[in-house]
């Protein structure tokens, strides 16, 4: 395998992403989340003449850095403009059909968390945004200002796992009532109210996320993706995965699962009904994690898992 180049982020799980998913080398790939291009560009390295990788993302700021990097890869590599659950018309305005792998990398990346301008992250005082396609109407500004407690409250407890999301959401409305929240600073100085005052983690941190999984639709767009993924996978294709939370995990985890599971009758049925068969197969029983030697210069590395299932 090759070396890393990235000044964007470094990908995670690099090589053990490349040697589950290349299969053919001549095959049609897709890198789902672009990013800097890391992955990307480690799969157009493995690539034979005839290999061909189609990449997607939905922020401008990654596609045109990407393309910076990726351009001298000529025909073998196309850029989409959108989001991975648009797969199916994404292949389509490709010119492809079926594909031999499929990664996707979720969730947000170093560069968009680093960005101040974004709002992804609770260490800058800036505008609320979050928004991973700017194109989108809805920010965290609408989320934190205009749903109701309920609604918070269900989102901060769903989507961020938080045990003090009712506090959380009473605090946000109770504000509200003054002025609105315009920064990632006043959420933070609201947030950390509700929390005791030496808490371990960033009482924000939670919250955060909950509110960035809302916005960019994160967990919605995972499900739809998994199942337009697999279906555009030809007959022993790769899709391959890697999330950095538990939520995500999970769904990946479930849904390949019910991939790989025939008959799903209910258990007093003495014979099968349904026919159905498995589709597909783990590549690896148990999740692929980072090694010790990455962990030492990726701190993102920590909760990263890689699944990988193969199309029957």
């Amino acid at each position: 395998m090759h070396e890393i180049e990235s000044e964007y982020h470094i990908p995670v799980l690099y090589y053990e992403t490349l040697e589950t998913l290349i299969t053919n080398k001549d095959g049609i790939y897709v890198d789902c989340t672009l990013g800097g291009g890391g992955h990307s560009e480690g799969i157009l390295k493995e690539l034979g003449e005839k290999g061909r990788l189609i990449s997607i993302d939905q922020d401008d700021q990654a596609i045109e850095f990407a393309k910076k990097r990726l351009e001298k890869y000529g025909s073998k590599w196309s850029v989409f403009k959108s989001n991975f659950e648009n797969i199916e018309t994404v292949l389509y305005m490709a010119g492809a059909d079926k594909v031999t792998g499929i990664l996707m990398d979720i969730g947000v990346s170093s560069t968009q968390l680093d960005d101040p301008e974004r709002g992804f992250s609770y260490r800058y005082d800036t505008k609320l945004d979050m928004r991973m396609n700017r194109d989108d109407k809805i920010s965290a500004y609408e989320v934190v200002n205009n749903y109701d407690e309920g609604e918070l409250v269900r989102i901060f407890f769903e989507y961020g796992e938080d045990r003090f999301a009712r506090k959380v959401a009473r605090l946000i409305c109770q504000r509200r009532e003054e002025k609105s929240i315009e920064t990632t600073g006043e959420l933070v100085d609201i947030i950390r109210k509700a929390y005791p005052p030496r808490s371990e983690k960033h009482p924000a941190k939670k919250v955060f996320q909950a509110i960035r999984i809302e916005v960019n639709r994160e967990l919605e767009v995972l499900k739809n993706a998994i199942t337009k993924s697999f279906n555009s996978l030809e007959k022993g294709g790769r899709l391959a995965i890697i999330t950095f939370h538990s939520l995500e995990d999970r769904i990946v985890k479930n849904m390949f699962r019910d991939l790989c599971t025939g008959c799903k009758c209910p258990k007093e049925i003495p014979i099968c009904v349904c026919n159905e068969t498995p589709k597909g197969k783990l590549v690896n029983r148990k999740p692929i994690t980072s090694s010790q030697e990455e962990l030492k210069f990726n701190n993102r590395a920590h909760s990263a898992k890689l699944r990988v299932i193969e199309k029957l």
